[in-house]
């Protein structure tokens, strides 16, 4: 936060959601129909719908697909944040805190960091469902590794090894 109390924007070089989500379109992001749908200064949002794929048996939101949610957020959050060209984010440990069921609809997860070091990256994902109430509550742990970008078909930045 600035002094203002406003948010200083976190983004490396901006944060490409479309192409993110046809990126995602292949993967575990789509089959469970995980969205990137905004993103402020210092968050990310994404949703999820609550239907027949990520539905327990109980017939309620599956708390692993929650954390599945958090973790798309964090991990696509993470890669922005830092510079493609030297450093690539992967996930070390995350937990979650299950605080009501959702059985319809959608729920909406908006991840914001924490901390973000040389080493690592802390994140907080609050999940809430469509009438904004709380459904989980996720931290995520990123190790920042010292190596370019490995998403498979997004290039990291021109290297300067490169010139």
């Amino acid at each position: 936060m600035s002094a203002e109390g406003n948010a200083v924007p976190i983004w490396f070089d901006g944060i490409p959601l479309e192409e993110l989500n046809r990126r995602g379109a292949n993967c575990a992001n789509g089959h469970l129909g995980i969205e990137l749908i905004e993103a402020g200064d210092d968050w990310l949002k994404g949703r999820m719908p609550v239907d027949h794929r990520t539905r327990q048996p109980a017939g309620v939101l599956h708390g692993g697909v929650s954390m599945v949610l958090a973790e798309t957020l964090v991990s696509w959050a993470a890669a922005f944040v830092v510079d493609p060209a030297k450093f690539h984010c992967v996930g070390q440990e995350i937990n979650a805190n299950h605080i009501r069921a959702a059985a319809e609809g959608w729920v909406y997860g908006i991840a914001r960091p924490l901390h973000i070091g040389r080493s690592s990256q802390v994140w907080e994902v609050k999940i809430s469902d469509e009438a904004g109430k709380l459904v989980c509550v996720s931290r995520v742990t990123m190790a920042v590794l010292a190596t370019p970008m490995r998403y498979l078909g997004l290039p990291p930045a021109a290297s300067t090894a490169d010139a």
